[in-house]
């Protein structure tokens, strides 16, 4: 009956400008004080229904009811007013500000018409904190405390702002097993409480330990909804993607050589005099992929900058190949052999009005292959984007589309169909899989063992410990700049274990550590 849902999207349908189908007659029917996952493919319209039902998209026709009652959710400030709640995936928090003043920015309490009455958003902050069980640091400034506090902090905002519905974008992307653990208990109490949860994941595993229900969409519609004890991970994957997804990844043992990248002893202090590395030494050989897993800001992303010449080090040597390569930029690095797939595909991956053939081939402007004296070969450069496309599985309209229009699976495709052909000696592997669809992520993570394998050093670096532990033939564990932890073979390393070495609980003895030198 119609009365049991706090939310109702009936005929949904949202075609953008440029003929782009994102939602097709979507039916989308949450119970009130239920966990209910929004499942599907990136490029299956997940994100846009969702924009639709936080005000930042307008649906091109159907309904929506909020309690019952038909609403015009115009803006976020809209959705916020009819007790609607965002937590997105990359925090909107201002790193500079209090946990506090984050919490009751643009709202009241002020001391006169702009500055914050710090006492009172204290007063706030510590309220909820205690109300909803969700311990917080008030005082702290929000860039010195840890991720897992940094999420609290985005629950709360939204609670804070009168949320009964609260959407969760990828909530556990960042987190480890113990804090995920912790959210899992606390948005269940949330639950108990009468909240009602829209959980967005790519993990299945999560899907079926925290929800009640499931929605499912593929291709813009819907593959139906399911409650979730009556379905396992293979049928999400088949109703998901359309075939059968291995879930596991299936890799011969490596046998590493010849040293490819070497580091010693690393450090770099930040902007602000925090310590983010502290004389990180390592090897990546040919043949191997060597795992970096660590909660995010413990100096991993630190690392990746210093490795591609993003960034230079206050102490340390970097060597490819024997060749010290500190101080090159990124041309004269991908001279060398070495590749990147970033963090963070948007920013770095690609240039997002550029057509799919310009990004897919942009390191490669000056190969001798693709010119003719001073004009490029066009039939050439068109030649070699198709068997890319092709090869990598890219599914668009034809090598002139726009890289932004794609799903973030298949513009993470382009990215590591330019990373990956271009014959890298060394691939640096920064989440390569973050936020992609389960279709994308198993090609991709297929295709990491399948060059290392060829003989290319990988190194990987991945907050998805599924996916470290999986793909890793050695791997470090990186906890507040250093290295605590290394592990020569990771089949046997358990998740518990993992977690207490990336929260710091456990250390290895520096000789321990020192083995990944391979000295």
């Amino acid at each position: 009956m119609s009365e049991e849902y706090v939310i109702q999207m009936n005929g949904i349908t949202k075609v953008y400008p440029n003929g782009v189908v994102a939602n097709q007659d979507v039916e989308f029917n949450v119970r009130k004080g239920e966990i209910h996952a929004l499942m599907g493919e990136n490029g299956a319209g997940k994100s846009t229904l969702m924009k639709m039902l936080f005000g930042l998209e307008q649906p091109t026709s159907g309904e929506i009811k909020v309690n019952g009652e038909v609403v015009n959710l115009s803006s976020p400030t809209v959705a916020i007013s009819k007790g609607i709640g965002m937590v997105h995936q990359h925090f909107m928090l201002v790193p500079s500000l209090t946990v506090a003043e984050n919490m009751v920015l643009g709202m009241v309490p002020t001391t006169s018409g702009f500055l914050i009455d710090g006492k009172k958003a204290v007063e706030i902050t510590e309220e909820y904190s205690k109300k909803f069980n969700l311990p917080v640091d008030a005082n702290a400034r929000v860039a010195d405390i840890p991720v897992g506090m940094k999420q609290k902090v985005e629950i709360l905002k939204a609670l804070v702002r009168g949320a009964k519905i609260l959407i969760l974008d990828e909530p556990t992307a960042v987190l480890t097993t113990q804090e995920t653990t912790e959210l899992f208990h606390e948005l269940k109490n949330l639950k108990n409480q009468g909240y009602t949860l829209i959980f967005i994941s790519h993990k299945l595993n999560e899907i079926m330990e925290i929800t009640d229900r499931m929605t499912i969409l593929r291709g813009g519609r819907s593959m139906g909804v399911y409650n979730t004890s009556e379905v396992d991970e293979e049928k999400i994957s088949r109703l998901m993607v359309g075939r059968d997804v291995v879930l596991t990844v299936e890799k011969e043992k490596a046998a590493p050589s010849d040293t490819v990248l070497k580091v010693r002893d690393l450090e770099y202090v930040n902007e602000w005099g925090k310590k983010m590395l502290n004389k990180v030494s390592f090897n990546v050989r040919k043949g191997e992929i060597l795992g970096i897993a660590g909660v995010e800001g413990n100096g991993q992303k630190e690392l990746v900058d210093m490795l591609f010449g993003f960034n230079t080090p206050n102490a340390g040597t970097i060597e490819v190949n024997g060749e010290q390569t500190l101080g090159m930029n990124q041309h004269q690095l991908r001279e060398r052999h070495v590749s990147l797939v970033p963090e963070d595909r948007m920013l770095y991956g690609i240039a997002a009005d550029g057509s799919i053939e310009e990004n897919i081939l942009s390191d490669r402007c000056a190969d001798p292959r693709f010119n003719k004296g001073i004009l490029f070969d066009m039939n050439a450069i068109h030649e070699e984007s198709d068997r890319l496309i092709k090869d990598y599985t890219v599914l668009c309209k034809s090598r002139d589309q726009k890289v932004g229009m794609l799903s973030g699976g298949n513009i993470q495709k382009v990215v590591v169909a330019r990373e990956f052909s271009n014959s890298p000696q060394l691939i640096i592997a920064d989440q390569p899989t973050r936020g992609i669809d389960v279709g994308a992520t198993e090609f991709i993570r297929k295709k990491l063992v399948e060059l290392s394998r060829s003989g290319i050093a990988v190194l990987l670096v991945s907050a998805d410990l599924n996916e470290v532990m999986e793909l890793s033939d050695s791997l470090i564990i990186m906890c507040g700049g250093e290295i605590s932890a290394y592990f020569e073979d990771t089949s046997e390393l358990s998740d518990e274990m993992m977690g207490r070495y990336m929260l710091g609980i456990a250390h290895q003895t520096p000789e321990e550590i020192r083995r990944v030198c391979h000295e």
